[in-house]
């Protein structure tokens, strides 16, 4: 069961998450977007969208440093686990509050907002389960497991750190995620299956970055000069003033 759950689950979701990218983008260019909903309704998602994306910036990034940076690299460079632990929950806590109150505005938004309701996929439903509960649980496991920690706290960065980054190396040691709390293992269960559901979702827009702006050419724009005009009297409307 642990190799199934921490070995063969995993790359499932993996390779759905690369091969469903590159099916979407072959033959679904038009549906590769957020859909906008801005025109229907802007005073919510003024409010929920920043949380929630800064947040979700966060969250992605106290993953990355979290799970991604070994110990031993963060002790090297005079980071304890003292100072690494309180800027971990004190960060991870702003940012999950941050993208949990931006996703329920924005689910309030999609449930309230006419317009906005009618342009809600089931595939936006799941999506908005998965993420809603990878939040919850990623800061239970840091509520219960830092602030609240009962017969010790457990250390991820020796735990389920190591076994990502074995598993990222193509060698998987599912003994690691094999003694991790129930928590953090339903945490990565739920967020391998939001990334076996990623490429059927609104979430492609993430690898959809305007890079082409920085290298386009500029717009030229030209004013109508009398001479540009002619002998042809202006339109009504753009009667020229002084």
């Amino acid at each position: 069961m642990n190799t199934f759950l921490w070995v063969i689950v995993p790359y499932l979701c993996l390779a759905v998450f690369v091969v469903g990218h590159l099916w979407r983008y072959r033959y679904d260019k038009f549906g590769w977007t957020t859909r906008s909903s801005q025109l229907y309704e802007v005073r919510l998602l003024r409010l929920g969208s920043p949380l929630f994306h800064f947040g979700m910036l966060g969250v992605v990034g106290g993953h990355v440093i979290g799970l991604l940076v070994p110990r031993s690299w963060t002790a090297a460079v005079g980071v304890d686990d003292h100072v690494y632990h309180y800027a971990a929950v004190i960060g991870g806590l702003v940012a999950g509050v941050m993208a949990l109150v931006g996703m329920s505005i924005l689910i309030y938004r999609r449930r309230t907002v006419g317009p906005v309701f009618s342009a809600t996929t089931v595939m936006d439903k799941v999506m908005y389960a998965f993420l809603g509960a990878a939040i919850v649980l990623g800061m239970w496991n840091t509520i219960a497991g830092s602030i609240f920690s009962l017969g010790g706290e457990y250390n991820y960065r020796e735990g389920v750190s190591v076994w990502y980054r074995s598993f990222l190396a193509f060698q998987p040691d599912a003994e690691l995620m094999a003694d991790a709390p129930i928590g953090f293992k339903l945490h990565a269960l739920v967020a391998f299956g939001l990334f076996a559901l990623w490429p059927f979702t609104r979430l492609v827009h993430v690898f959809s970055a305007p890079l082409g702006y920085l290298t386009r050419p500029y717009v030229v724009y030209r004013s109508r000069d009398d001479q540009a005009l002619g002998s042809a009297a202006p339109r009504r409307g753009w009667d020229r003033v002084g």
